[in-house]
């Protein structure tokens, strides 16, 4: 997904409106608290650098300075390329994980529902005045004296970094019949296999040296990217399989003190207790009429990220009293240049 510097992933057709409506009648209705099941056919068990990353982890190559190409006028998630819109899977609950091994868990602070908020993944800089919380790259140091985010790219291989993973974990890349890596080809990133119960475990190795390198640097809290990579895996994995690496990254952060966002992906909102998160980060829940159902499942401690002018204002306008509520330019980029930054 994000080259360093990082660009928004806009949102999919996927999951629009009726499906975020569904999810706030399903938590009104009591499934929010859905227990994990362990998945049948289970034998075994993204990204950015960090100095603490594990001999095993994928490589640090340069920062780049940024996208070189504007996403498509298409509703999407992200940015530097428009994702293909796909179907979600109807799976319902996560089967059970176990967590890698680590220290026992630590305190963990979750933001303060609507704080003053920026989002940084592209390009670090000097908060605006009066903000709280920010959120980063993991590549990047955290704001002083602020409520830090760490983004890491947790469920596809950077683009720079596919040598790396061929040479050194060749297995845990998703592949289909003829053996060929399965690829967002919007964002030239390849998808890791989730599939098993022994992959997730040995992933969440890789991406828990990542997290132990966020909680290190001074952050306080970790989101996850492409949570939703089984939209685009043509049914090779599913919702269950990418819920339970969550919940081992989840228990990972909550061991190095950190809390854990969701990143998008409303259709995994009944399971985030079963998963473990802590809050959302939401890109686009304005444009998209999602803002209730996160709202409700997470108490109003939800930080939104808008990159349209109609998304912004629907969002302002809903529920800029109770969520945090920035507008952002596509590149998520520093001042100068194409930055954009509003705040409700």
């Amino acid at each position: 997904m994000p080259k360093h510097a990082p660009t928004p992933f806009r949102r999919r057709k996927s999951t629009r409106a009726a499906l975020a409506a569904g999810v706030v009648a399903a938590l009104g209705a009591g499934v929010l608290f859905t227990q994990a099941n362990a998945s049948s056919g289970d034998t075994q068990p993204r990204t950015a650098r960090n100095a603490t990353t594990p001999a095993t982890a994928e490589p640090t190559p340069p920062a780049k300075a940024g996208p070189t190409t504007a996403p498509k006028p298409t509703t999407t998630r992200r940015a530097t390329t428009t994702p293909k819109a796909t179907t979600t899977p109807k799976a319902t609950t996560a089967p059970k994980a176990t967590a890698p091994a680590g220290p026992t868990t630590a305190k963990v602070t979750p933001p303060t529902a609507n704080a003053p908020f920026d989002y940084q993944i592209g390009s670090p800089y000097s908060p605006p005045k009066n903000v709280q919380v920010v959120s980063r790259d993991r590549t990047a140091k955290p704001a002083a004296g602020l409520y830090n985010i760490c983004y890491v790219n947790a469920f596809q291989t950077q683009p720079d970094a596919l040598d790396w993973w061929e040479k050194n974990q060749p297995d845990l890349l998703l592949r289909d019949r003829s053996g060929t890596p399965v690829q967002d080809e919007d964002w030239g990133e390849v998808l890791l296999d989730t599939s098993t119960a022994g992959k997730r475990e040995r992933l969440a190795k890789i991406v828990g040296g990542w997290i132990d390198g966020c909680a290190k640097s001074g952050f306080q809290a970790v989101e996850p990217d492409n949570l939703d990579s089984y939209e685009r895996s043509g049914d090779r994995l599913t919702k269950q399989h990418n819920a339970a690496f969550a919940r081992l990254l989840a228990q990972r952060a909550h061991a190095a003190g950190l809390a854990i966002g969701q990143k998008n992906t409303t259709e995994l909102l009944p399971e985030r207790r079963t998963i473990g998160f802590d809050f959302a980060v939401a890109e686009e829940c304005g444009q998209y009429e999602e803002c209730e159902a996160y709202a409700a499942a997470y108490a109003d401690r939800v930080y939104v990220i808008e990159y349209t002018d109609t998304g912004y204002s629907r969002a302002c306008s809903g529920w800029g009293g109770r969520l945090s509520v920035v507008r952002r330019d596509l590149d998520v980029s520093a001042p100068g240049g194409s930055y954009r930054y509003r705040a409700c």
